[in-house]
């Protein structure tokens, strides 16, 4: 099982990397994986993630206290907002699979913006 959860936790990083390059591929549910992964196979790489100068605050923040930078909150909002514009004015779907695509993408809104402020 060490293995196992040492290696998803480097495909969590290598995905994490690529999502900070690539808009649509978020980096932080990944860095995220990748530490709860490392807890259970490697303390050392835990404790690099945690102390990375660029990502360990966040994940420190998330894990502590489950917090989310309001900037970062302000940008999901946001991009969900705009996804669902999309969606919305470029297919012109039937009101029912309207209603359903906004209420998956509500529910999570609703979830980031209810979490404490980093």
């Amino acid at each position: 099982m060490r293995l196992l959860f040492l290696s998803l936790g480097w495909l969590f990083v290598a995905l994490g990397v690529i999502g900070a390059f690539l808009p649509v591929l978020p980096t932080t549910p990944f860095l995220l994986l990748a530490v709860a992964c490392f807890a259970r196979s490697s303390p050392r790489l835990e404790a690099w993630m945690l102390d990375h100068p660029k990502f360990g605050p966040p994940l420190r923040d998330w894990r502590e206290r489950g917090a989310i930078p309001r900037k970062a909150k302000i940008a999901a909002v946001v991009m969900m907002s705009a996804s669902y514009a999309i969606f919305w004015f470029g297919t012109s779907p039937p009101y029912s699979r309207a209603a359903l695509v906004a209420a998956l993408m509500i529910a999570p809104a609703i979830f980031v913006v209810t979490r404490p402020n980093a």
